[in-house]
Formats: C-alpha cells, structure tokens, sequence
C-alpha cells in the first residue's frame, strides 16, 4: 500500500462519521484515542476561522469506550474575547455523550524579548519515510529507546529509561479531507498516554483523557515526542511528554490514565514494512 491509497479511518455520511475498522484501538474494537481526539479537533477548528488565533490547548476526555459504529460531533463557541476563544465539543453515539473536548484559543501577538529555558531533549533523527506501509498499521510510528534504536527490543518503550516517537499520519481522518496542523498534533498527543505509561512488564494503563498544549501548529506532517515523566499509585497515572517538529519543540502533552490489561501492541505500534 502506498500512502496515498490508504484506507480512511472515517467516512461521512450525511451528519454520521462510519469509522472503517483501521479506526480501531490497541483495545480492542473501539475507536482509538487519536481518531476521537482528531475528529473532536476537527469539530473545533471549524469554529474558528480567524488565522490570527493560535490553538494552545485542547482537552480530551473520553468517557466510555467509543463503539466502531456512525457516531456524531457537534462543537460551539463558549466565550469569544478581544484575545481568546473557548470552544467545547461533543462526540455522541446512539444519543449518549462518548467523549467530549474543550479548547482554548489565544490571539498571536509580539514574542517577549529575553532567553527561556526548557529541560534539554535530544531527539533521534527523522527516519525515513517508506514507500510502502502495511494497510494493517493505522499510522507510521518509529519508536526508540535511550539508546535511540530499538535496543533489539520488539516494543522499545518496554523498559526503565528514555522513550521517543516519530509520528506521521499518512491516512485521512475523514475521507477526502486533508489533515490541518492542529488534527494533526491534536492526533499524535495522544501516543502520550502509551509512550509514558510502558513499564518494564509491558502497558496496563488506559487513557481516561489527555491535553494538548501547543504554543505554534507544527510544520510539515512529522510530529515527535519524548516522554518527559510517569507517576502512579493504586492504579491511576499521569505522564507528560514533549512535541516537537523538524524545526523543534512545540507544546506539551499531559496524559491520565486508569489500570486496564488485554493491550495488544500489535497493529498500533507494528513496524512499518
């Protein structure tokens, strides 16, 4: 399969979004978090037309598993002020609220003079872009380890130290549709939850919700992350990570995520043939 000929994860018709089954999860057959985060951005991206605004944060929360069946999402404008804009948004399925996202946007203005600092990353390169993909891999992800390989690992972030991803989306989110910066980095936030929540014994943790805090819309179709922190007691966790794009960082994602086994890695995080 080349990547121009790749099944979408959504189809509209009408008011519906029919997910195809590459939609799925590494949970089973429920929607994967990146496609309820995505079509939730996309929902409210419609409402902003003006450029001038920046999308510096969006919040996800999926309330119950989102079935592989015609769903429906809504958004509308909380408050619209001189300098920002609040958006909320709503994911339903059957008539029940599955998900739901609220984002904020803030006017671009002069940058403050002055050096900032920021806790050094140092990110593995770019890979290269294969000419073909298998048609089972929802997106292509190459994953490292501290040593900035595989570590002869199958899954490297299945270990106690550094972990990195580079994400590139190369299906449509909805058919026909191509994807903006903000689905696209409103997308890649999600491997967050996944990236920081490996331990040594494998993922037993599911994403309860997840923020995107961006402070520019990256450049070009490449995303990476760097797990920043993981915390957990009695089986809740929180994680953060660090995005970045060929020209460097920028944002920051936050991940909360409750005790859950039956992962299956395979097809989310296949290699890429």
């Amino acid at each position: 399969m080349t990547l121009s000929t790749a099944t979408p994860f959504v189809v509209q018709y009408g008011a519906d979004l029919v997910p195809n089954p590459i939609a799925h999860g590494g949970w089973g057959p429920t929607l994967g978090g990146q496609v309820v985060g995505g079509l939730l951005a996309r929902a409210i991206e419609a409402q902003v037309e003006d450029t001038t605004l920046q999308p510096a944060r969006l919040t996800v929360e999926i309330l119950r598993r989102v079935a592989t069946e015609p769903l429906q999402v809504s958004a509308t404008v909380v408050r619209a002020g001189a300098r920002m804009r609040s958006v909320d948004a709503a994911m339903t399925q059957g008539g029940a609220l599955v998900a739901r996202a609220s984002a904020l946007y803030l006017r671009r203005s002069t940058q403050p003079d002055g050096e900032f600092w920021s806790t050094p990353v140092d990110l593995p390169p770019i890979p290269e872009e294969p000419e073909q993909i298998d048609e089972a891999i929802p997106m292509f992800i190459r994953a490292y380890g501290p040593t900035g390989d595989s570590n002869g690992l199958e899954f490297p972030w299945q270990q106690a130290g550094p972990r990195y991803a580079w994400i590139r989306e190369f299906r449509d989110l909805v058919d026909g549709e191509e994807l903006t910066p903000f689905i696209r980095a409103a997308m890649a936030v999600d491997v967050t939850s996944s990236m920081t929540n490996f331990s040594t014994a494998g993922l037993a943790f599911i994403n309860a919700d997840y923020t995107l805090a961006l402070s520019r819309l990256p450049d070009g179709p490449y995303i990476a992350l760097a797990a920043l922190t993981h915390t957990s007691a009695d089986g809740v966790a929180t994680g953060s990570s660090e995005l970045f794009d060929h020209l460097g960082p920028i944002g920051t994602g936050l991940s909360t995520a409750i005790s859950n086994a039956n992962f299956d890695p395979k097809g989310k995080y296949a290699r890429p043939s």
